[in-house]
């Protein structure tokens, strides 16, 4: 019997090279009103923003006298879990606090 002859052959294979980009970004807003307290503000930007004793103060001041600050920016995702954490502690507490997002521009 003949031997048949096996040539090795080497396949390119090339991929498409795919563009990866960041997802977008937004904005966690708190919002002014004339019922939720200065330190139920700075509490929630401690616990649910993770921010140190003095810049909680500084955003609640914004908060205060802008009538908005930002808590924080974050993924779509994560800024609407933060959100969605903000208005059950705010509801659990009888405030209305109110708090947005708004994207990065």
């Amino acid at each position: 019997m003949a031997k048949s002859k096996t040539t090795d052959r080497e396949e390119t294979l090339t991929r498409q090279k795919e563009e990866v980009r960041e997802p977008p970004l937004y904005k966690v807003l708190l919002h002014n009103d004339d019922y939720t307290t200065m330190d139920f503000v700075v509490m929630i930007l401690e616990r649910v923003f993770k921010k140190d004793t003095s810049e909680a103060a500084r955003i609640m001041l914004n908060v205060h006298h802008q009538g908005v600050g930002v808590a924080g920016v974050y993924t779509r995702e994560i800024g609407e879990t933060k959100m969605a954490i903000v208005h059950s502690m705010a509801r659990k507490h009888q405030y209305p606090l109110k708090c947005s997002l708004e994207k990065v521009s």
